[in-house]
């Protein structure tokens, strides 16, 4: 018997709301629901639900740095610093190429600190 494929992600979070419209408006991830009297909000990215969260205990603390697949990555990441968020790495990069395909990324952060980044395979 073996894992199957990842379903679920936890992200920590200290303002669910304020995770929310973040996830929801500016990442455009399609919001899913949020469970009532809990600090609990899933998304669908894909095949991945993502659970933002606010820790019931400090060991329940996620730090994550999640990857998101985007066709154009520089027109996201147009639209995304359009929307005041900020690359710290100057905006989208070739990281590996291998005679095939080239592998581009481009890093930010949500409001929590947790790191997020856009990422595109492009053949050559």
């Amino acid at each position: 018997m073996a894992l199957g494929a990842l379903a679920q992600l936890h992200i920590s979070v200290t303002d669910l709301p304020r995770a929310i419209a973040f996830y929801r408006d500016v990442l455009r991830i399609p919001f899913l629901f949020e469970v009532e009297g809990q600090p609990m909000a899933f998304f669908q990215s894909g095949d991945v639900r993502l659970y933002l969260g606010r820790p019931e205990r400090a060991e329940f603390t996620s730090r994550v740095v999640a990857y998101f697949r985007v066709e154009d990555i520089e027109a996201e990441h147009e639209r995304l610093v359009g929307l005041g968020v900020s690359f710290g790495d100057g905006g989208p990069h070739v990281v590996h190429r291998d005679g095939v395909n080239e592998l581009w990324m481009t890093g930010f952060q949500d409001p929590d600190g947790n790191h997020l980044v856009l990422m595109a395979e492009r053949t050559t």
